[in-house]
């Protein structure tokens, strides 16, 4: 049997057509029901078994274990998910993965779906057409199934019959007669060629493919499932590098999770295939999947499925052990230390429709940055010590830098998400987020503004007299009001119910407050002990104030999509 460059190159093409269009499928139903999906997932997860259910009918409809969990880490990230939550759902979302092997293994490999995914095509690109976003978005999700299952039926036909060559791979039976060693060897085989390919479902598909067509024993094959299942949770990991010290602990479960599964599964591996393929035979009436090569997939998606069920029911008790060792394994360094960087977004890709939880999250936490500075500013406008004013001069530069660096960041993410298709209503979403994050670095622009205004006062020796200290008081009292507004509206899980009657309100009392300042300042003008300069200063301090408040109110309207 001659195999050369060319039929290497056939293979990994039929490979890349079946990846492309499961991440078509799986992008085109995240589009069409990503709300409902965000729903279900912050819903349904009031206890871990409800979360197993969760991440098993979540991958089953998006057809991606990959996306469930690392759809889980950005919302533990986000603070949307606990780390007991996001493990029931990660072990459900384990199980749901198992639903691809047996679409793989039934449809693919006992039907000729290659003869029906060109009428899948004839329904689905018509809908491309659709004005309706979400008729659109089934279309792809029907485009993405039909060339999944033509990149499988091209990766059958590219992987030569070695049923009548069995003298090819004689030199396999090497590598099996080491017992343990020879399982734990195909292990890492499936865990390699899962984190090359990036999908445990592509993985899967090599997998059946090669069994089905002679290349690999029941048992090697059976080993490289496990390994797989190991390879997948690397996804989550990646994930999780850019997020916060809960998104690793969540990818960390899902790991442990899945490594301590298969350490237990490699030890009785000998026991279990075998009772496995009787119950298989007499079950589904196929023959011994020890012998024939094609039968061999269905024998692999029941291992598949029995392997992660019954490490979920044994394991699903034990959910609080593993939070505490996430938690022992990966050390939280302190929020200063993330205090530079964003909490709640990260680079990995994502349907803008998902994306949306976090850039929310990300938006309320930049917004609680910026109020920050507000009692930086107290601190400096009361203190009399040399020492303390130095230390928030330095606080409200420092914070300055890290808003302008936090509108930056989370512009140029929202650019990244704007080159995907996006959906009205998340357009609307998104230039809202664009709006708020500029009036919030322009609120750090303000204060950074009236820390030099008032170092220039202490330097030139330069004193409040006890009305203006007072009255300089009692406006940052207003704006602390309408920070805490600001902050509680940022908050809100859906910006559909925020209200602008609170912000109008404090609005108006700032403004009038401003203007009864103003009124002051020029009556006390000419009196004795009351200084130009300081008046001029006190004029520049209560309107910078005044225009702190403006960009608060800015914010609240964004959210309601008023700007």
């Amino acid at each position: 049997m001659k195999f050369g460059i060319g039929d290497l190159l056939e293979i990994l093409g039929a490979l890349a057509f079946f990846i492309y269009g499961m991440k078509m499928m799986s992008d085109g139903i995240q589009r069409a029901a990503g709300s409902q999906m965000r729903n279900i997932l912050r819903s349904m997860t009031k206890n871990r078994f409800l979360g197993v259910f969760t991440g098993f009918f979540t991958t089953a409809l998006v057809q991606s274990s990959s996306a469930t969990t690392v759809m889980t880490v950005s919302f533990v990230n986000a603070g949307l998910l606990t780390l007991v939550e996001s493990a029931g759902i990660m072990m459900g979302a384990n199980i749901g993965t198992t639903i691809t092997g047996w679409i793989i293994s039934i449809l693919g490999f006992k039907i000729s779906l290659s003869a029906y995914s060109i009428p899948l095509f004839a329904v689905g690109v018509p809908m491309l057409f659709y004005r309706s976003g979400k008729t659109k978005y089934w279309g792809e999700f029907l485009i993405g199934f039909a060339i999944l299952f033509l990149g499988l039926s091209y990766l059958k036909e590219a992987v030569p019959d070695l049923r009548g060559n069995p003298e090819a791979f004689a030199w396999l039976q090497h590598f099996t007669e080491w017992g343990l060693l020879s399982r734990l060897f195909f292990v890492m085989i499936g865990t390699l060629v899962t984190i090359v390919v990036q999908s445990s479902s592509a993985a899967m598909a090599i997998t059946l493919t090669m069994c089905a067509q002679g290349w690999l024993p029941f048992e090697v094959a059976a080993a490289m499932i496990l390994g797989e299942n190991i390879g997948t949770t690397i996804t989550a990991e990646l994930a999780s590098l850019v997020g916060n010290v809960h998104a690793k602990r969540s990818a960390r479960i899902h790991s442990m999770f899945n490594i301590i599964g298969v350490s237990w599964m490699v030890l009785i591996l000998p026991l279990v295939l075998p009772a496995l393929s009787g119950f298989v035979v007499k079950v589904f009436g196929i023959a011994d999947p020890y012998t024939h090569a094609n039968d061999m997939p269905i024998a692999l998606s029941a291992f598949h499925t029995f392997f992660n069920l019954t490490n979920v029911l044994l394991l699903i008790g034990f959910v609080p052990w593993l939070v505490k060792a996430a938690i022992w394994s990966v050390k939280s360094k302190g929020e200063r230390d993330e205090v530079m960087r964003l909490k709640f977004i990260d680079t990995t890709q994502r349907t803008p429709e998902l994306a949306t939880v976090e850039l929310q999250k990300e938006t309320a936490h930049f917004g609680e940055v910026a109020s920050r500075m507000a009692s930086f500013t107290r601190t400096l406008i009361n203190s009399t010590e040399t020492k303390a004013r130095e230390e928030m001069y330095k606080k409200l530069e420092k914070y300055e830098e890290i808003t302008d660096s936090m509108e930056k960041e989370i512009t140029e993410y929202i650019t990244k998400l704007a080159n995907q298709e996006i959906t009205p209503k998340t357009s609307l979403r998104l230039r809202s987020i664009l709006n708020i994050t500029n009036d919030l670095e322009r609120i750090g622009d303000v204060y950074y503004q009236i820390s030099k205004t008032i170092e220039r006062k202490n330097e030139d020796k330069i004193y409040f007299i006890q009305e203006q200290r007072q009255w300089l008081n009692e406006m940052m009292d207003l704006v602390d009001e309408a920070f805490a507004i600001m902050i509680g509206n940022l908050n809100q899980r859906s910006y559909d119910n925020v209200s602008l009657s609170k912000a109008k309100d404090k609005e108006v009392d700032i403004n009038r407050f401003r203007d009864k300042l103003q009124r002051e300042n020029l009556n006390m003008l000419g009196t004795e002990g009351y200084n130009v300069t300081s008046a001029m200063i006190f004029n520049n301090l209560y309107s910078s104030l005044e225009k702190v408040g403006d960009h608060i109110m800015n914010v609240s309207e964004s959210i309601v999509g008023e700007i």
